[in-house]
């Protein structure tokens, strides 16, 4: 599976956070992947490693979106948005594997993708704070 791919499975399954309890995410995590018959073996290793490590850092991913997003807070962001925000957030922020440019250009693919006509726009304008 391609990074944009497994990039795509972390969002899918961090959107379930927005609508399930954090101590319900593992029984979510193993619904997502009997769903999903795309992440498999070492992928789903890979996804669900860097979703732990995003879920441990949510309170600090939201405070950071919340100071620097200006006149916005996350309360009022899209769910869509907010979890394309957090996977970027931390990827600009605690994955050094990723570098900034990749982070902000993926998230505005996804937003793109998933998002509604403004998204990528507002994840962009969000984003290059950050940079």
């Amino acid at each position: 599976m391609s990074r944009r791919e497994l990039r795509e499975q972390i969002f899918k399954l961090l959107f379930r956070v927005e609508f399930n309890k954090m101590e319900d995410m593992p029984e979510q995590e193993q619904l997502f992947f009997e769903d999903e018959e795309a992440a498999q073996d070492e992928d789903a290793v890979y996804v669900s490693g860097k979703f732990r490590k995003i879920s441990e850092k949510l309170a600090e991913i939201d405070c950071r979106l919340n100071e620097k997003a200006e006149g916005w807070d996350t309360t009022r962001m899209s769910k869509v948005d907010l979890t394309i925000l957090r996977l970027a957030v931390y990827e600009i922020c605690y994955d050094e594997d990723v570098p900034t440019g990749v982070a902000i250009n993926e998230a505005v693919e996804l937003a793109k993708k998933f998002g509604q006509d403004a998204s990528s726009g507002f994840v962009n304008g969000i984003l290059a704070k950050f940079a």
